[in-house]
């Protein structure tokens, strides 16, 4: 039904006055463009619902982007439509207008639908409950900001032809200005290509624990965005770095251990010389029966320097886990175990102590000096 046979019809049905005739038209217009958004609306949800009882994650993408922008798509039709009519009879030059502003809405919401998609195809194919090989996060935040971005500039490029600009002069003028800008926003640019080197390189994802020993940089990651990354301290502040500072410093991610190190110095007194051997040898044999600890990986335990009041022996072993917290658990029992031996041993761990040897001759002369006191 076009807006000429829907005035006809009016007509027919006794609704001679132009002016009510061209009212009614609008009024009906706009009334039709209320039901066909609500009714896609429930016909949309209804389908997602259907949608999510299958296997298929992309159908359900499909369908959460499309809503929206399919109600609005509706509503800048009908509108438009309502508009056109008021034009026929009214004659007013600025409706008119709306014929390239429904185009630009279109284009708009083509975008928008493309955008949602992406945005939903981001959580789907990082999450672990839906992908049986989840990708990195990381990579796919990338990804999406780089399709979301080629989408509004295509977007962009798009509405610009539409509206009588000239595409080609466009892209020169903004290869000239490209340059410009590169002069005056180097360091913008410097952090947009740090950033673009980690999401190549990868040296970290998001919820990597990283630490610099160049900077006072260690925390957790939380965003990397294309100008700054985020880390959240363990004292819970967040910290802000431009990514052009990860070009120019080292950066360790404990998160990629393969094993924790446990490295300890530990004093026998020197009264117990005799037993340190035995100690040593059921030192590395608790080590190498312990579940704990990797036996595969490097396990040393040796006699290491005479100190100025103890006999100090080492050990450098490594824990299976690479959990902050279950390492610490395995250290405190691994040291436990390390006193129970000494204490088996008969032997004792050793503290600092000060030993002050008073001649003979000094005793004597005390003594006598003391008896001729009294």
């Amino acid at each position: 039904m076009n807006w000429n046979s829907l005035g006809d019809w009016l007509q027919t049905q006794g609704l001679e006055d132009l002016a009510y005739r061209n009212t009614a038209e609008i009024f009906i217009v706009v009334l039709l463009t209320s039901m066909a958004s609500y009714l896609s609306g429930k016909l949309l949800l209804r389908l997602e619902k259907q949608a999510n009882k299958t296997d298929n994650l992309w159908d359900d993408a499909l369908l959460h982007a499309a809503k929206s922008p399919v109600s609005l798509v509706i509503w800048l039709v009908g509108l438009s439509w309502a508009a056109h009519i008021a034009q026929v009879y009214s004659g007013a030059e600025i409706f008119s207008a709306l014929e390239p502003i429904q185009r630009i809405g279109v284009i708009f919401c083509l975008a928008w639908f493309v955008t949602r998609f992406i945005s939903g195809a981001e959580k789907i194919v990082v999450s672990q409950e839906r992908m049986k090989e989840p990708m990195d996060e990381t990579t796919v935040s990338a990804m999406g900001k780089l399709l979301r971005a080629s989408v509004i500039i295509t977007a962009v490029l798009v509405v610009l032809q539409t509206m009588g600009y000239s595409i080609s002069g466009v892209l020169a003028f903004g290869g000239i200005g490209g340059i410009a800008v590169g002069f005056a926003a180097k360091d913008l640019l410097a952090n947009f290509f740090g950033g673009l080197m980690i999401y190549l390189d990868r040296p970290f994802k998001v919820g990597d624990w990283v630490r610099s020993p160049d900077q006072e940089i260690e925390g957790t990651v939380e965003k990397i965005g294309w100008r700054l990354t985020t880390i959240r301290t363990f004292d819970k502040r967040p910290l802000y770095v431009p990514n052009a500072t990860f070009t120019s410093i080292s950066v360790q991610n404990p998160s990629r251990m393969s094993h924790r190190r446990i490295y300890e110095t530990i004093g026998i007194r020197y009264d117990d010389a005799h037993k340190i051997e035995a100690i040593i040898n059921d030192v590395k044999a608790m080590l190498l029966h312990h579940e704990q600890i990797d036996s595969t990986q490097t396990l040393i335990v040796n006699f290491n320097a005479y100190a100025a009041s103890s006999l100090d022996f080492f050990i450098y072993t490594f824990t299976r886990t690479t959990n902050w917290i279950q390492y610490h658990e395995v250290k405190q029992d691994v040291l436990l175990k390390i006193l129970v031996i000494i204490e088996n041993q008969g032997a004792e761990v050793a503290f600092p102590t000060s030993t002050l040897l008073v001649p003979d001759a000094l005793r004597v002369e005390q003594a006598a000096a003391s008896g001729s006191q009294q």
